[in-house]
């Protein structure tokens, strides 16, 4: 966590300590939210629901801890609810040109091919699709643990589980990962 964000500012809702605990926390917030649910629209309005939900809860905020494990439980929890709300389900989504100004640029500079980008869009998609088919539960440890650089200890607080049983998870989940990956290969 940057050393200039005061917790206790942060939990007295001190309007320039919420501005730099935000912008400490939003990039790591977004990307997990971003991997648990596989939609870059879907992420952004869920991070914009975290973070209200963080506000709300800063009296909950322990500025003695690392803020980070409580942030991404309120993220996730937020993913749960909306996954129980719209019963959705990780899909694989295509791109379109029009859509993505970025992509557009890189295919008309020289950077790399079409046949690179598809093949690494491609790759993208099917990890996406690979995890999506993977237990909740299990698919929010691996998450945590590679994505978002949490310790399996720190994975069993957030969720309320013993460490044996996150770490357990995680290699059924690799493996699952792999095996899908495996039946997914073009």
């Amino acid at each position: 966590m940057p050393s200039d964000v005061d917790l206790e500012r942060v939990r007295a809702r001190d309007p320039s300590a919420l501005e730099g605990f935000f912008d400490a926390f939003f990039d790591r917030t977004y990307g997990l939210i971003f991997r648990l649910t596989g939609s870059h629209a879907t992420a952004e309005d869920l991070t914009q629901d975290t973070f209200l939900k963080i506000h709300g809860a800063l009296d909950t905020l322990d500025p003695a801890r690392d803020p980070w494990p409580w942030v991404a439980t309120i993220a996730t929890n937020v993913c749960r609810d909306h996954w129980d709300a719209a019963s959705s389900r990780l899909h694989a989504r295509s791109r379109s040109l029009d859509d993505d100004p970025i992509l557009a640029a890189e295919l008309l500079d020289g950077r790399p091919g079409p046949a690179d980008t598809a093949r690494t869009n491609e790759e993208a998609t099917l990890v996406q699709e690979a995890l999506g088919k993977v237990p909740e539960p299990a698919r929010l440890v691996v998450l945590l643990h590679d994505w978002q650089g949490l310790r399996h200890d720190e994975i069993a607080q957030m969720t309320g589980q013993s460490h044996a049983a996150v770490r357990q998870q995680y290699h059924r989940a690799l493996a699952t990962l792999g095996k899908l990956l495996e039946v997914l290969k073009p």
